[in-house]
């Protein structure tokens, strides 16, 4: 494995993979075989969310080590069907779709509740479902980036699923009113006795400056600390890409508040001090971050293990992996899959 994977990142292999990290893992709560234990039996979640989480983090390549590996697919809403599926006409067919986690060894799928509805009776009890409730449709014109219901919790549970899932863009000005419908859905989700995952994204174009900052760590780790207070149970993020973002968009106007120490103590320009501020903000791990992976182009394989690589080592807990792996033709998908878990099951890529 080490060979194989120092010869995937290349030029990068010893700065990934020899690299210390400035804040101490010491520090983290890092994944592990008796995760739901550790972290969620003397929490508020009850014994069928217990159940429910178990259901996750038990299932697939990667059981019972604390990690997590996850098709989403809700692309066909997000990009649209055509913008999503050309690539591969498969997909178009939502049984393909679940067959794809299934066959990459995924611990989940999450998908929408059409995909979902219309595959439950047969797949289930094969693998375990997380509906994605809300969306951002881009058929209205002028195109509009708003976060809307189009599932319920109870449609959730009726059609046997262990978990939902929710984007709020935090930052943009329908973010109130997101923040409200999400919390109040995931209390409900969890009187169900399903497990809650929140896609903290960030969406102002305020955040576009000299950099795109909706990719910075002190931005996206505030919204992980927001998502985790409203009880997601995992936390998925983009891999941060910069910092500073409080500092430039606080020059141009009154912008929220930061400490200088994030920049000068807690982090530095390394892609794994970055994305360990993010593994702070989910209470020092407690939720367990996921990473995604991004859209797909000429280098999948290596950007997909590279993104593992700095997960893991920053004391994340796996990816979410959708358009890199969907777009290709199966058996690539599922090769892609294996590569991302390798990373997660290998002794050899150590906690930083």
């Amino acid at each position: 494995m080490t060979t194989n994977l120092k010869s995937l990142l290349g030029d990068e292999a010893s700065y990934l993979l020899d690299y210390q990290a400035k804040v101490s893992k010491d520090l983290l709560h890092l994944p592990s075989p008796d995760w739901i234990n550790r972290i969620f039996v003397n929490s508020d979640r009850s014994p069928q969310v217990l159940r429910s989480l178990q259901q996750l983090y038990g299932h697939g390549r990667l059981a019972n080590t604390g990690y997590l590996s996850i098709l989403p697919v809700d692309q066909g809403i997000e990009h649209s069907a055509g913008a999503s599926f050309a690539p591969n006409l498969i997909y178009f067919d939502p049984e393909n779709i679940v067959k794809l986690a299934i066959a990459a060894g995924c611990n989940a799928v999450t998908t929408t509740l059409g995909v979902l509805g219309m595959t439950s009776r047969q797949y289930a009890h094969q693998i375990p479902f997380i509906v994605k409730l809300n969306h951002n449709e881009l058929l209205t014109y002028p195109n509009q980036f708003d976060q809307i219901m189009f599932a319920s919790v109870e449609q959730a549970w009726n059609l046997g699923a262990v978990a939902v899932g929710a984007t709020i863009y935090f930052g943009s000005e329908q973010s109130t009113r997101q923040i409200q419908e999400v919390s109040q859905a995931f209390a409900l989700a969890h009187k169900y006795g399903m497990a809650t995952i929140l896609w903290c994204y960030l969406r102002n174009n305020a955040f576009k400056q000299d950099k795109d900052y909706h990719l910075s760590a002190d931005l996206t780790g505030q919204a992980n600390h927001l998502g985790v207070t409203i009880e997601a149970d995992i936390i998925k993020q983009k891999l941060p890409e910069n910092n500073g973002g409080y500092n430039v968009i606080g020059e141009i106007s009154s912008y929220g508040k930061t400490d200088q120490r994030i920049y000068s103590e807690l982090t530095t320009e390394h892609p794994i001090d970055l994305t360990r501020y993010q593994v702070l903000n989910c209470y020092c791990g407690r939720a367990s971050l996921i990473n995604s992976g991004g859209t797909s182009g000429e280098n999948d394989l290596v950007d997909a293990v590279r993104t593992a690589v700095i997960n893991k080592r920053a004391g994340g807990a796996g990816l979410i992996s959708g358009r890199k792996t969907f777009q290709k033709p199966f058996e690539e998908g599922v090769k892609l899959f294996h590569a991302i878990q390798d990373v997660y099951l290998s002794e050899d890529v150590a906690i930083a």
